[in-house]
């Protein structure tokens, strides 16, 4: 119990305090626009009881998990594959590391071009946003690999299959695991900047229509909290797989 505490209070602290200065100021600015911190929870709570706000959640979370999971597809086999394969990586490394670099908001009027005003363009952005993480932090980790581990095996005559399935894979997911962790952060922060732009839904459109519809200050500030929230939930969810037994190894303290 006093482990955990130690472990709750410091950040319960923290955030107390930058509530506390965060009413204060509002206080003696005396400020008619931005709101307190007990209006941001008013308008939070409107938004949660006429629904608008669980659909707007649910529109960012819906093309977050078609994106993320599209860049999984791709991105994870295509890492283990060029890991694996030294022609692979010589071929397809130079370009991905030209790609990985550009942002993926440059991305937004290329993604509008092609798709159009709808569901698909911010797809299409998380997942560029998010399988570049993932390609090179796979690959990373098959280079990784200590060779003792594959001569050990092929001395005993295991087979390329047996190999990649019960030493390679294994020996990868860690480094798979913080690749989904880089790429999911990356895509919920992109999503949030397409909705901005080119939806009518989501947490981004609600931030855009809060502040165009009466500078509802309060809606947005509300909005950027809970991306903040929604955002650890996320990484603590892809953390979780840290204490699979298959990846436990690796992060033993």
């Amino acid at each position: 119990m006093n482990s955990r505490l130690a472990k709750i209070l410091p950040p319960l602290a923290v955030i107390a305090l930058v509530i506390g200065v965060w009413w204060w100021i509002v206080v003696r600015s005396e400020s008619p626009i931005f709101p307190t911190p007990w209006a941001v929870v008013t308008g939070t709570m409107e938004l949660a009881e006429d629904g608008t706000l669980w659909e707007h959640i649910t529109a960012s979370l819906m093309r977050v998990g078609i994106g993320f999971g599209l860049a999984m597809l791709v991105g994870i086999p295509l890492g283990l594959w060029m890991g694996w394969v030294t022609g692979a990586y010589r071929t397809f490394n130079p370009i991905f590391q030209m790609l990985r670099p550009i942002s993926p908001i440059a991305w937004i009027p290329l993604a509008i071009l092609w798709f159009g005003v709808g569901d698909v363009a911010p797809i299409f952005l998380i997942f560029m946003a998010s399988v570049f993480p993932l390609i090179v932090q796979t690959t990373s980790g098959v280079h990784t690999i200590d060779r003792r581990y594959l001569r050990a095996a092929a001395n005993f005559g295991v087979s390329r299959g047996v190999l990649f399935r019960r030493v390679v894979i294994p020996a990868v997911l860690p480094e798979i695991i913080v690749g989904m962790r880089v790429g999911v952060g990356v895509a919920w922060l992109v999503v949030v900047a397409a909705e901005m732009i080119a939806l009518r839904s989501g947490l981004g459109y609600l931030i855009m229509d809060s502040r165009n519809a009466g500078n509802r200050y309060d809606l947005v500030i509300a909005a950027m909290i809970i991306i903040g929230v929604i955002g650890l939930l996320l990484d603590g969810i892809t953390r979780l797989l840290e204490k699979l037994k298959t990846v436990r190894w690796r992060y033993v303290r």
